[in-house]
This record gives structure tokens, sequence and C-alpha cells, in this order.
């Protein structure tokens, strides 16, 4: 079985439109923190109405009434997902090899919070930031990652929009 997932973060309350048709072509969806917003996590609406989001740094100030968790995981065919939105392994940069120490039995990790898209496959578990989905410091687009995976191979695809 082959199941595709929509990794998205730091939203600061606007889904790029584009996004949210991708993410209803997964199965999964997947939200790294600073949502700030239900209505974001509203439009997220993958094919099996799962969506896995946890909280980011900014989510006090604007999701008061709707606590999330500072991380989550995701059991898919062949590993696990690890959530967090990661400011709490270095502010600028989160550290990989924290991350990595923190969710040691994980197939991949996912952060946010830097608004920069990344692909850190040097080790195991892999260490993924899909960039920023909204309006804010997108650097140059609004961005996703869609994982598609089965038992034996993942695949990470980078999606990048025009501002």
């Amino acid at each position: 079985m082959t199941v595709s997932v929509a990794i998205i973060s730091d939203t600061h309350g606007h889904l790029d439109p584009r996004i949210i048709d991708i993410i209803r072509e997964c199965d999964y969806a997947i939200h790294a923190g600073d949502i700030c917003g239900e209505n974001v996590l509203a439009a997220m609406q993958p094919k099996s109405a799962m969506v896995i989001a946890v909280a980011g740094n900014n989510e006090p100030r604007c999701m008061v009434d709707f606590p999330l968790p500072t991380s989550s995981e995701l059991e898919l065919p062949g590993g696990k997902i690890c959530i967090e939105h990661g400011h709490e392994h270095g502010h600028h940069t989160p550290c990989h090899d924290s991350l990595r120490a923190q969710h040691p039995d994980a197939r991949m990790i996912v952060y946010g919070h830097t608004h920069k898209m990344v692909q850190d496959k040097s080790a195991l578990p892999w260490v993924v930031n899909p960039g920023a989905a909204g309006l804010t410091r997108n650097h140059g687009g609004p961005s996703c990652l869609v994982l598609t995976a089965n038992d034996q191979v993942w695949d990470v695809r980078e999606i990048r929009f025009a501002d």
C-alpha cells in the first residue's frame, strides 16, 4: 500500500489556495506549527480527513482557545514520522542532531519555524522542513513537501509556487 502526505508549516493565518489543492490530493496532511488560525486547519482536507498539527512558538498568542500538542507522530507503511515546530532545538537554525536525538525511532522528522525548505537525508532519521505555506517570509513563494510512502520506498517531493 502506498500513501501520500502533504507536509506544510508556518502559515501564520493564511494557507495558499494552491497548497489547499495539493492537500486535497493526499491521503494525510501535516502542519508543523505557527498555524495562527483555525481557518487554516479547517481548509486542510486530505482524502482521509486526518490532519496532524502541532503548536508553533506563535500559537500561544493566536490560538489561545485551541490548544495543540507540541509534538505528534504519524505511523505510515515503512516507518514513523515525528512532527514538532523545531524552535526548541535552536532559534534561528534548529540543530538536526538534536532533533534526531529527540526522535531516534522515526524514519523522518518534520519541523518548521525557519520558513526555509530543507531536506537533510545525510543520516537517519531524515530531517525535513517544508518552508512556509503562507504569505509570511516564504522566501520566493509558498511551499510544501509531499511524501509518498510504502513499506520499502519513501520519496519526498518539493513544491514551491511563485508569489
